[in-house]
């Protein structure tokens, strides 16, 4: 069962200390790359420019700590890497409690959630407790100590790419960011790593492009280097998060939410007659932000168990390794599994020339132009119309109002022609 490795995956990167940046996200790399050797790792230098942003300085943190008025150590970041919010500067000071609180995060609602708290772009330092040990502060000096640095260095992100028998791809993405959260960070990566393996097994009619990025800035930094090769090639894209709780399921589709992936994504839910709830893009909160942004346009979408930002353990020290299952996983990964392998055996043309091609040359319309004389041709120039990689076989049926069977007529016809190409 693939649920028990996926865990396990899982329970091996949980230690590690990620942020967008740093030596965190290239140690889970490598961990991950122990599985799929060819995962290439990509060193990105800071202030390189990627659209309206820039890589930042590199974070590192080997340690950080709060000492009482006693000398008690009462945070401790070797317990909790929560502890400390993410890129906080270096610092080592006594301060009053009045002074520290302007410093402190905790959660009222959960009073026994350590809070998940980043300052990427702002220099600021900080630390993360539970509201009940907040509570509990009293009245004298406390030494932090935030042993860190924050310097020019590099953004580092994996790449694989699946080469199949067509230039056409499938975009898998996932986040490799977060400090030690289960399902809303690991369970991503963790599942992503297999479906790669998967993947290759299949031996696959389309290419795969597999991306293991920082959120949103590593995002940004990928689309900015490569949107003109992915525009014209990608059809269908997963970002995936979320999928190792046992919750129902959720799903989020692309802007328009009426891709050929957002069509497959629900007739697929709906066969293995699971209940999930669909969410609006104004509800999206991940990468899909970036991949669907005006100018960019291409179809991802994401398949979640309990959606970021829904559940109560989002973003918290609650969102541990109990909070995930290996149930959970392996359903996920079934699911995926069953959405690759649906894309994989659709027929899908691909129109293979620019603008309407000149059918009389080939003989598959009069070179007569007088009322009447394109009938015959019409449902080839609809079907070509609607070869546009964003329709199956089937649909393109049901859109131009023909049978099945004469679908797959018209589609020999404009593939014997070279017209469409299908795999």
């Amino acid at each position: 069962m693939k649920g028990g490795k996926i865990y396990s995956l899982i329970k091996a990167l949980w230690p590690v200390c990620r942020s967008i940046t740093g030596d965190g996200v290239r140690k889970t790399l490598k961990i991950i790359q122990k599985k799929i050797p060819d995962l290439k790792i990509v060193e990105v230098p800071s202030g390189t420019k990627c659209f309206d942003w820039e890589i930042p300085k590199e974070w590192n943190i080997r340690d950080a700590y709060i000492l009482d008025p006693e000398g008690s150590k009462i945070i401790d970041f070797r317990k909790s890497n929560l502890h400390v919010v993410s890129y906080s500067i270096a610092v080592d000071k006594e301060l009053s409690l009045s002074d520290l609180q302007k410093h402190l995060h905790s959660i009222k609602d959960y009073p026994n959630a350590i809070p998940y708290v980043t300052s990427y772009y702002n220099e600021n330092w900080g630390f993360c407790m539970t509201h009940n040990q907040r509570k509990t502060l009293k009245e004298g000096k406390y030494r932090v100590v935030i042993d860190s640095s924050l310097e020019p260095g590099h953004m580092t992100f994996g790449e694989l790419i699946i080469k199949g028998r067509s230039k056409n791809e499938v975009l898998i993405s996932t986040y490799i960011c977060h400090p030690s959260m289960a399902n809303n960070e690991l369970s991503g990566p963790s599942l992503t790593t297999y479906l790669c393996r998967y993947i290759k097994k299949l031996k696959p009619k389309y290419t795969y492009r597999i991306i293991f990025i920082p959120e949103t800035i590593g995002s940004i930094y990928y689309l900015s280097q490569n949107i003109d090769y992915l525009k014209p090639f990608v059809f269908a894209g997963l970002n995936i998060n979320c999928v190792g709780d046992n919750n129902n399921w959720s799903f989020l589709p692309t802007k328009n939410g009426n891709s050929y992936i957002d069509r497959l994504v629900r007739r697929i839910l709906d066969k293995e007659k699971i209940k999930f709830k669909e969410f609006s893009f104004l509800e999206r909160g991940s990468d899909e932000r970036q991949y669907c942004s005006p100018g960019i346009d291409l179809p991802v979408c994401s398949v979640m168990r309990s959606k970021f930002n829904t559940f109560d353990e989002y973003h918290t020290s609650l969102d541990n390794l109990e909070f995930i299952s290996k149930i959970g996983l392996q359903k996920s990964f079934v699911v995926y599994c069953k959405i690759l392998d649906q894309i994989e055996n659709d027929i899908i043309p691909f129109s293979q020339v620019k603008a309407e091609p000149m059918m009389s040359k080939r003989g598959l319309r009069s070179s007569i132009g007088k009322r009447g004389s394109s009938h015959s041709s019409k449902i080839l120039m609809d079907f070509l119309m609607y070869s546009d990689g964003k329709n199956n076989l089937e649909e393109i049926a049901r859109i131009i109002n023909c049978k099945i069977n004469e679908a797959k007529e018209v589609l020999d016809i404009l593939e014997k022609y070279g017209l469409i190409k299908s795999y």
